[in-house]
């Protein structure tokens, strides 16, 4: 299986280290850091000690690129074409259960941002929306705790 991520926007450090660290177990094969995401590695070169800390070595095991976000649309309509599934962790009128979505062979699994989800014309161009059901008041996860909910169902872990 050829699985990967695209985090859309996603703002905090902490998020994109947890993120990391639980692909790493999962056998993602490459994570697109696309948009404002921050990547392990800063502008000037560094390592971020902030994301290495809740990565846990994560970012040095699995591949990973910086997308700028116009780049996204383009690396979805690219990887669509490669034969990839897309599937987006979202909220949407037309999500269905992700308890529902199967995965089969290549896919390419997309989360969003902290507070805007995962944008209209990423939502637009997935082939399933899939939502995790919540039971209690609260209207959503933490965005790494999402992503390792979904990805742990959807590769049947």
């Amino acid at each position: 299986m050829d699985i990967r991520l695209l985090l859309d926007n996603i703002r905090s450090t902490h998020n994109v280290g947890s993120i990391f660290r639980t692909a790493e177990t999962l056998g993602i094969s490459h994570i697109y850091c696309g948009g404002t995401t921050p990547t392990p590695i800063d502008r000037f070169g560094r390592k971020r000690a902030d994301i290495a800390k809740v990565s846990l070595g994560g970012e040095e095991l699995v591949p990973w690129e910086q997308i700028g976000s116009a780049g996204m649309v383009e690396l979805i309509s690219k990887l669509k074409k490669e034969g990839f599934q897309i599937i987006s962790i979202e909220q949407d009128p037309t999500s269905v259960d992700y308890k529902k979505v199967k995965v089969a062979g290549k896919a390419l699994v997309i989360v969003g941002n902290e507070v805007g989800g995962v944008a209209q014309e990423i939502l637009d161009l997935s082939d399933v929306i899939a939502e995790i059901p919540l039971q209690g008041k609260k209207e959503s996860l933490n965005v790494s705790v999402a992503a390792g909910v979904a990805l742990f169902r959807l590769l049947d872990h």
